[in-house]
């Protein structure tokens, strides 16, 4: 998911609440570099987090410990493992995230057709194989209805376009990826880091969600010694529909309290950043 349109509804809400924001996109999406394009790595993704976190950090006017990060659906997961390699963080939200890949694998395979199950394994071996010998990789739609030959394609998975760019401004908004996603997502589990994470982590879960299940992401939370969790009424990306309101104001009262915690007799300092 490139930062346009996944972060822009929360991004603005947090500036404007006063926090400074910084946004990236995972290399070889959206618009950071990165050949060949549209491929997940999980282990370069998190070096991406790396990345940027030091890059914050290195901002005028920036805390350094002040820093908290923020993730959606699969860079949620990632979070855990982010947040459990920076003990320094001031605070981690993860919003609806991918903790456990065998925890959903069966009920995501369950969503799709076995004609498309099948063809959507085939073009996944097809592409890594492909990728060892330097080929294009072969790219398939990120989301689908059920029977498409897609990354994606639970009950929920087509509500991404109208949650996260009802106006259709982003026409440039790349909705592909490499199909050997499909044998790398099952076996991604960094909810299994959560024990390591020390700094305060927001979990927020949906209650109906089909894409990446509710539960799952409540038992992560469980093992993080400082974890808080917030459910929701709604499918996946409920955040950015019905419940959107209520996300934001969960997620700013979390950043409020752990990064700028009241102190007694003191006033609220006007200047704050992230």
């Amino acid at each position: 998911m490139t930062k346009e349109p996944a972060s822009d509804q929360f991004a603005a809400r947090f500036n404007d609440a006063g926090f400074a924001v910084l946004a990236f996109d995972h290399r070889r999406f959206g618009e950071s570099g990165g050949a060949p394009r549209q491929i997940v790595r999980f282990d370069e993704q998190i070096a991406d987090w790396h990345a940027a976190i030091e890059y914050a950090a290195g901002l005028p006017d920036v805390d350094p410990e002040k820093i908290s990060v923020w993730g959606f659906s699969l860079a949620g997961g990632h979070l855990f493992r982010v947040a459990a390699d920076h003990p320094q963080l001031a605070g981690a939200i993860a919003q609806t995230p991918l903790v456990d890949g065998p925890a959903i694998a069966p009920h995501a395979l369950r969503s799709m057709t076995p004609l498309a199950m099948l063809r959507l394994f085939g073009l996944g071996i097809a592409d890594t194989l492909g990728g060892l010998v330097g080929r294009p990789p072969l790219l398939v739609p990120a989301a689908g209805p059920r029977g498409a030959v897609a990354s994606l394609t639970t009950a929920d998975a087509m509500d991404g376009d109208r949650a996260l760019d009802p106006d259709g401004r982003h026409t440039n908004w790349e909705q592909t990826v490499a199909a050997r996603i499909v044998l790398q997502i099952g076996g991604y589990r960094p909810g299994r880091q959560a024990s390591r994470i020390r700094c305060p982590l927001l979990v927020v879960v949906c209650d109906e969600d089909q894409s990446v299940l509710c539960e799952p992401a409540v038992r992560a939370a469980r093992n993080a010694p400082r974890s808080e969790v917030v459910r929701l009424t709604g499918r996946h990306y409920a955040p950015f529909l019905e419940s959107h309101e209520q996300a934001v104001a969960a997620q700013i009262s979390f950043l409020e309290k752990h990064l700028f915690p009241a102190v007694p007799g003191e006033a609220e300092s006007p200047a704050r950043s992230t």
